[in-house]
């Protein structure tokens, strides 16, 4: 089956609907809406500062992000407001441009953000390397703490991060005492407010930090003579006008303010998302990510319009509204109508709040923007260096700059990565030890030849494989080296990093082939004396005692480690329970690879049908939903009893006793409905490449497993997670007699033979 469109998710109408449980997710939105409304405030106001905008374009941004955004967005538990990540970026137009043409930058970003999301691209923006993504958030928080430093400190920002840290000297050695004052109560608030002890602390806690840490700086700064805020009469004059400059520069401005804003709001809809998921209660929709940057992209065009700042999902605010037990999209809407009455009617009480106040508050944003955590998980993935360059390019440069000197990087570093590598030879008691360090690329033949040659004929040598990529043209010259070097008498070991083992240097699996076996007699005890007496039972406990004694010793490993971790297999295999079919044989899987449903005729009943079936939906769902299994293969194969037992049931007559088993194959009736549609010859619905279908027993057991993949697709959890992309399902047919495993292509509903030649393609 094709996976469907992320933008097929249902609406979330569940939680909407009227009732005790309708009347129950209002009451949690209506309280979330109320906390992320408390944190957005002093947050808005803050970023305002720092860009340099009317202080008022901050509560218009989270204003329009909430409503807007909250409407229209694919993320319904993220909240949009002015955008962090874009303070830096806004601060510059805000200087070169003036704030009316800033505003009209804004909406032309949000007109580009909307044809982005039209053309279905959001998924495609998430493939930039992460380091990238947190090198350009760790360079603008520490431009912003740089600047909100010296708001701090009583004076006001440069131009330039650098500019902030050479006057950073003359400023700590004059601060203005009142201004710095209230920058540490607020900074020290924040700092200690989650942590304070006791139940007086826990309740305190329900109070936002951010909202604490500027209430009690307000209070302090009471009576001392320190800049406030000044929140100005909505005037006319403020709508967007065109800006004023080279066309270039202007375009320049509008991709900058597009891509950081996207990126922003992207990456804070899956984190919210994953958090939303590990909430306990109702599962949702995950998010739709093409339809979120369409809301971002609105919401971007009304707030330029409107004179508000830049429009993106946060993740600060997005986590708290997870956190306060948001239910719905609710919340967000409500926290934007929030907003705008506190706008409209509180003005009074925000010209309270000293502006330091608000610097240490967004200052301690760009601090944690700056995440130890991110630096060690690039460091571990070897992308540190493509960090601290984006990171040292977006204080120096700008976010655009800095992007695009991070992927220069990151080029460099693949390529670099690709074509060096560091091949030696060595002998070592009598055996020649080949080391292979880096990818082996067709850059790296030459050297590899050059090297192999060095190993005398008929001499033991052992390959240590030090990468983890290894191409065709690698691949061959090794192993043609690897069969020369054996025929000519010598012994080659093939190992991998750490000196583990491998079999060849380049397969999907590194498990030693089926062993060939004929009839078990390897298991049949001695004939006792009554030759009568039944075989069965003592041919099962040979077959236990050899396992025992053969193949448990070369398990128990890897059996121990599954026990202490659980089973996590990435496929869900169903397939008929005929005894011929020996799932692990054909895949060439062991234990923890394959979650194995089997039942007679590999029937899927689709839900709601009979309670009696519910066996087979529940093992899927715990596949899927449990184990997240990233794919499903439904097999049929050749000479099913219960295909036959179908078109045997065709001419049946109507008033035949009911079984057990003809109650069972009822779910394969569509399946014979689907074939008797179709005809003998096919009719373009099914057929097998370079053969034709065999019989009508074939025909009916290549439909049947088209039929349940059908089926799969109406469990709920199934049709989710494919609608996301992240469940693949698949077909394949058996062909006992020829042991050939055949798949099926949905497009062209041809069932192909797998053949061993693909595997050495790999």
């Amino acid at each position: 089956m094709q996976p469907q469109s992320p933008s097929t998710h249902p609406p979330q109408a569940a939680t909407d609907a009227p009732g005790p449980a309708g009347r129950s997710t209002w009451r949690r939105d209506l309280a979330a809406s109320f906390v992320i409304f408390l944190i957005a405030v002093p947050l808005s106001l803050g970023i305002a500062l720092a860009t340099g905008a009317p202080l008022q374009a901050g509560l218009v941004a989270a204003a329009v992000g909430g409503i807007v955004a909250g409407l229209l967005g694919g993320a319904p538990f993220q909240v949009s407001g002015a955008a962090t990540g874009l303070v830096v970026v806004t601060a510059e137009l805000v200087q070169q441009y003036g704030w009316r043409a800033t505003c009209a930058i804004t909406a032309l970003a949000g007109l580009t953000q909307l044809a982005l999301g039209t053309a279905r691209v959001a998924r495609g923006a998430l493939a930039v390397s992460p380091a990238i993504v947190h090198g350009v958030l760790a360079g603008i928080g520490v431009t912003i703490a740089l600047g909100q430093l010296h708001v701090v400190l009583g004076d006001t920002p440069n131009s330039s991060a650098l500019e902030n840290l050479a006057a950073l000297p003359a400023e700590l050695s004059h601060p203005h005492p009142s201004a710095l004052l209230v920058g540490a109560v607020t900074a020290v608030v924040l700092m200690g407010w989650p942590r304070l002890p006791g139940r007086a602390g826990q309740w305190l806690r329900t109070v936002p930090a951010p909202l604490a840490a500027v209430a009690l700086a307000t209070g302090v700064s009471t009576g001392m003579p320190v800049p406030r805020v000044s929140l100005p009469q909505w005037q006319l004059q403020a709508l967007p006008a065109l800006p004023d400059g080279p066309v270039l520069g202007v375009f320049a401005a509008v991709l900058t303010v597009t891509l950081v804003a996207s990126m922003e709001s992207l990456l804070s809809a899956v984190a919210v998302d994953r958090l939303r998921a590990e909430r306990a209660g109702p599962q949702h929709e995950p998010a739709d990510l093409d339809r979120e940057l369409a809301g971002q992209g609105a919401a971007n065009v009304v707030s330029g319009l409107l004179g508000g700042l830049p429009v993106a999902g946060g993740a600060i605010r997005g986590s708290a509204n997870v956190a306060a037990g948001a239910a719905s999209r609710k919340s967000t809407v409500l926290h934007g109508l929030w907003v705008l009455l506190c706008a409209g009617l509180l003005t009074t009480v925000l010209e309270l709040i000293p502006l330091a106040a608000l610097a240490a508050l967004v200052m301690a944003v760009g601090v944690k923007m700056v995440s130890f955590a991110h630096i060690k998980h690039v460091q571990r993935h070897r992308e540190f260096p493509m960090y601290t360059s984006t990171l040292g390019a977006v204080v120096l440069f700008g976010v655009l700059q800095g992007v695009a000197v991070g992927i220069v990087v990151t080029a460099f570093l693949s390529l670099r990565r690709l074509a060096h590598t560091r091949i030696t030879v060595d002998e070592e008691g009598g055996s020649h030890l080949v080391r292979v360090s880096g990818q082996l690329t067709f850059l790296a033949v030459p050297k590899l030849s050059r090297v192999l040659a060095q190993v005398p004929p008929a001499a033991p040598a052992v390959v240590e494989l030090g990468g983890s990529f290894m191409d065709h043209t690698a691949y061959d010259t090794l192993q043609s080296w690897t069969n020369a070097h054996r025929a000519r008498g010598g012994g080659v070991t093939l190992r991998g990093r750490g000196g583990r083992p491998i079999a060849e240097p380049a397969s999907t699996h590194a498990c030693r082939p089926w062993t060939p076996w004929r009839n078990h007699h390897c298991t049949r005890p001695a004939a006792p004396a009554d030759a009568l007496a039944p075989q069965g039972g003592q041919q099962l406990l040979g077959g236990v005692s050899a396992f025992q004694r053969n193949t448990a010793p070369l398990v128990r490993a890897e059996l121990a480690r599954l026990a202490r971790e659980g089973q996590c297999p990435t496929q869900l295999f169903l397939t008929c329970a005929d005894s011929r079919l020996v799932t692990s044989m054909i895949t060439s899987s062991g234990p923890g690879d394959l979650f194995t449903v089997r039942n007679v005729g590999n029937l899927i009943p689709p839900p709601a049908t009979d309670g009696s079936c519910d066996s087979v939906g529940a093992a899927v769902e715990y596949a899927v939903e449990v184990l997240k299994v990233g794919s499903i293969t439904v097999c049929g194969h050749s000479g099913c009893g219960a295909m036959q037992a179908l078109l045997d049931s065709e001419g049946g007559e109507p008033g035949s006793p009911q079984t057990t088993l003809t109650r069972w194959l009822r779910h394969g009736r569509p399946s014979l409905a689907r074939t008797q549609r179709i005809g003998r010859l096919g009719r373009g619905e099914v057929a097998v490449a370079d053969r034709p279908v065999a019989d009508a027993l074939e025909r009916l057991a290549l439909v049947n497993v088209m039929q349940q993949l059908d089926h799969l697709m109406a469990h709920a959890c199934v049709a989710r997670r494919v609608a996301e992309g992240s469940l693949q399902l698949h077909g394949m047919y058996f062909h006992v007699g020829e042991a050939q495993a055949y798949v099926l292509d949905p497009p062209s509903r041809t069932f192909t033979a797998v053949r061993p030649e693909v595997l050495d393609a790999v």
